[in-house]
This record gives C-alpha cells, structure tokens and sequence, in this order.
C-alpha cells in the first residue's frame, strides 16, 4: 500500500523520472538501427538494379558500327593497331592519336601511300598505296565513326563550276609560298617539303586543305569556303595540272626568282651590249 505522504509522493516522482530516462536512450537506439536498416535496404536495391539495368543502358551507349565501318575496324586490327593503338587513342613515340581527325585525314593519308608509314622520318613522302579504293572507305568510315571530324564531300569532281581566275589569286595568296606558283613543291626546313601537287586529285587536294597533312596549315570552311576551295581545285587542275603557260616560257615554274635572273641575264646583257655598239658607231 503506498503512502500518501507528501514523503511518497516524492518517492514516486523520483522512480516516474527514473523510468523516463531509462526509456529515452533505448528509443534513440531504436531508431537510428531503424534508419540504418532502412539505408541498407535502400543501398542493396540500388545495386540490384543497377546490375539488372546498366548492361542494358551501356548497350544502348555504345554506338553500333556500319559494315563497312566493321570491315575497316577488321583492316584497322591487322594493319594500323601496333602504332594508333586498340581504339585509336595512339601510342606514345610510335603514332597519333586518331580520335576526331576524320574520314578525310584517313582518305588523304592512306589513299596518298603515306600510310602505313615505314619507319618515323622528317615528313610521311607520297608512295604507291597498300589499300585498295574500297578498303581506304572503309578504314575511313571506322575512323570516322569512332570519333568524328572532317569528311569530304561525296563525289571525284570537286571543283565543277569553279572560278579558274579567282583560285588563281586564292592560290597564290595561300599556297604559292610553298607549293611555288607553279605547283611543283618546294623545300622547307628540317628536311620537310611541300609536295608536288599537280598529279593530285580532286579529292586529295580537297583533303589536304581540309586536315592539314604534315607541315601544311588547315584551311577550314571558316577559312576557306568550300566555293572557294573548288575555285582552287579547278585552278590546279586546269592551269597547273595542263601545262597552260599563256605567258610564254615557264621558266621551271619557280615563280619570280627565275623570271629575276632570266632579265638580268638576259635582258641588262642584251641592253650592255645594245649600249656598247651604240657607243662604238658614234
């Protein structure tokens, strides 16, 4: 029987707050076993998900390849890994990278013989090609699809309805200074050259200007309009490919350096003795 003394009253007051805070930290561990259970919970089914899904969704991220992009890869396996590397990312000291420079590197590099490269040199020289027409499409498609860039327009005639005059003056404010004005290539430093380019196609020409082969600046569309780039074409191809010299003597086709010795020696020789015989009859 409990007292109902002020004493008891104090007493049980006492035990009531004994049992609360016996009760608060048992309630604080319940619940925060709770949350780390429900984390658990929510992590494992995270994960069985992702594992259900993911293999899915990298399927669907990984781009399928055209057939010929997969003959190129085939080519691509057995003749171009040991310098590019598996995937293109290159190998240090042996080849570039071949991520994002196009079908239209590929076309001009393989197409042109300079690739595959024998050995590392000064500058990749021009050479019978190891690749067929369809086989280089194909590696170039590979390429392409694995990682982009420039690709040329479809088509061997690229200079139909270009302006013979204006790729004149366009050639020479942007390729005379290298390739000569003639065309015929000329030496640079370090044992590199600009090729000769009046045996090159419409293609190879196009790609040229497009990546920037070797020592040669890109010409872009921002830099050259593809217009204008036919205009070149069709100066190289019906002036300089021909042989045209509606000038006369061609000299070598050097440009101004010749023209200057072929006057003095010609034309201030002539004029000396012009001025000599002059002199002796009067």
């Amino acid at each position: 029987m409990t007292s109902d003394t002020p004493g008891g009253n104090r007493s049980r007051g006492l035990l009531s707050r004994l049992r609360r805070a016996r009760s608060r930290p048992r309630g604080r561990a319940r619940r925060r076993l709770g949350a780390a259970v429900r984390l658990l919970a929510a992590l494992f089914l995270a994960g069985g998900a992702y594992t259900v899904f993911a293999p899915g969704l990298q399927a669907q991220d990984t781009p399928q390849l055209t057939s010929a992009a997969q003959e190129g890869k085939a080519l691509f396996d057995t003749s171009c890994v040991t310098c590019h590397g598996r995937n293109a990312q290159g190998v240090e000291g042996r080849g570039p990278s071949l991520i994002g420079v196009g079908a239209a590197s590929v076309e001009f590099q393989v197409g042109t013989g300079r690739m595959p490269l024998a050995r590392q040199e000064a500058q990749a020289e021009s050479k019978p090609p190891v690749f067929n027409a369809d086989q280089t499409t194909q590696l170039s498609q590979y390429v392409q699809e694995l990682g982009g860039g420039p690709q040329l327009p479809e088509g061997d005639n690229l200079h139909r309805g270009g302006d013979v005059a204006e790729g004149g003056r366009l050639f020479r404010i942007n390729c005379s200074s290298c390739h000569t004005f003639g065309g015929g290539g000329g030496a640079l430093s370090s044992g590199k050259f600009a090729p000769d380019i009046k045996s090159a196609d419409d293609r190879q020409i196009y790609a040229a200007m497009l990546t920037g082969p070797q020592n040669m600046p890109v010409f872009g569309d921002n830099q050259l309009r593809p217009e204008q780039k036919a205009d070149i074409i069709a100066y190289v191809q019906q002036t300089l490919a021909e042989d045209r010299d509606p000038g006369g003597l061609n000299l070598g086709r050097l440009g101004p350096a010749t023209e200057g010795v072929a006057i003095f020696l010609v034309g201030i020789v002539a004029l000396v003795f012009a001025a000599l015989w002059i002199a002796g009859k009067s």
